[in-house]
């Protein structure tokens, strides 16, 4: 019923994959899988209230904070995850990572600590640093199961006095894993008992695999945020938008002081309103066919570089569109690799070390997109891994 294969060219439209790959690889020329947006068009249903929002003609000020928007995204929590949220806890933000920013700020001084699982979306510690904040790395052990916490490293850090918040991204960005209710609930015990107050990045939440538990089922007190979008799921990220739950009122009272107040970002954009909306209240079956297309796509990474490189030994993720691929055991220099990539095949791909130096020796590669894209993103990363290895 929904068309993923279909290329659609996005050369033109100031798409930052497409028209300003040149910025970070050097070449304009480059066929990308990098910044995690999607190459498919977006739900039917988002484009159709859009186009009746635009045909309206009128695009003045616009308002969050009314039944419409609140109640789509706490129905949304409800019949996708069984989890029922109060409509009072919600407020907008611009972006995922602006409220993270000001939740920061909020919480914690210059100076203090902030624990995170590495490898990490890079956005983290370039906010981190530039509010003056330190981060805590906990490093990911890779294991036969799959990405797990080193817990006694974990707890070290977070019993540390100046670490104050845990920000948590659940699904988690590079490498794809979806806590269980156990480790959550670990996670939760080890921040009550040393006072960290915690922040959880989901908004790769509709694209697990596997069962996504929101922080809200396992938080001990009511020192925490879920901050999260669609813009991920639904392919929305331009239409700006996000939102998050936050249970404390004194919190949402001195977020929204930021938002309204001090940077004058209470009137969002009406096409990011109603495009959550519309996705919350009408794209269920359209997201289920993506998820669908995008395990194949991550299945169809897997049975090619394993066939013809077994020691990867690469897993299909339990949530994201982002196959993070660990060529440590066949020892080649990531430099050349990239050089071989981009000037051989006219490919870019993200290198791990992008995301911290727990990411060296991976490259991460976005598959939101067409499956003949994959093929050949794919062909091209198996014939510069055989050249570089003769």
């Amino acid at each position: 019923m929904f068309d993923f294969s279909t290329t659609v060219n996005r050369y033109g439209t100031y798409c930052t994959q497409w028209d300003y790959v040149e910025d970070r690889f050097g070449q304009a020329d480059l066929l990308p899988f990098t910044i995690s947006d999607m190459d498919f068009e977006t739900a039917p249903c988002i484009q159709q209230a859009l186009q009746q929002r635009l045909e309206h003609g009128v695009l003045g000020y616009s308002r969050w904070n009314h039944d419409d928007f609140k109640l789509a995204i706490t129905g949304w929590f409800d019949k996708r995850f069984n989890v029922q949220l109060p409509v009072e806890s919600v407020v907008y933000g611009p972006s995922v990572i602006y409220i993270i920013s000001q939740l920061v700020q909020i919480w914690s001084e210059q100076g203090d600590g902030v624990l995170v699982h590495t490898p990490a979306y890079d956005a983290f510690g370039n906010m981190l640093n530039a509010n003056q904040r330190q981060l805590l790395e906990s490093p990911l052990l890779k294991t036969a199961e799959g990405y797990q916490i080193d817990w006694p490293q974990f707890e070290a850090q977070a019993a540390l006095s100046h670490c104050k918040i845990l920000l948590l991204c659940s699904p988690q960005n590079p490498t794809g894993r979806v806590w269980t209710k156990i480790e959550l609930e670990r996670m939760a015990e080890i921040c009550q008992r040393h006072n960290i107050k915690v922040i959880s990045d989901d908004i790769h939440m509709d694209v697990a695999y596997s069962s996504y538990i929101p922080w809200s089922e396992v938080a001990m007190d009511n020192d925490w945020a879920l901050v999260t979008s669609g813009s991920k799921s639904f392919n929305i990220p331009a239409l700006t938008g996000s939102y998050a739950f936050m249970p404390d009122k004194a919190t949402r009272e001195a977020f929204l002081l930021q938002l309204k107040a001090a940077h004058g970002l209470s009137s969002p954009s009406i096409l990011g309103v109603i495009g959550h909306i519309a996705a919350y209240q009408h794209g269920d079956e359209w997201l289920d066919a993506l998820k669908g297309y995008l395990h194949e796509n991550l299945e169809y990474v897997a049975e090619r570089l394993n066939l013809e490189f077994p020691t990867i030994n690469y897993q299909v993720p339990e949530g994201t569109y982002l196959a993070w691929i660990d060529l440590n055991s066949l020892n080649i220099n990531m430099d050349e690799l990239q050089r071989t990539l981009i000037n051989d095949h006219k490919v870019a791909i993200m290198r791990g070390d992008t995301y911290g130096s727990a990411g060296k020796g991976y490259i991460r590669l976005n598959v939101g997109c067409p499956r003949s894209k994959v093929v050949v993103g794919v062909t091209a990363l198996i014939a510069a891994l055989q050249t570089i290895r003769q």
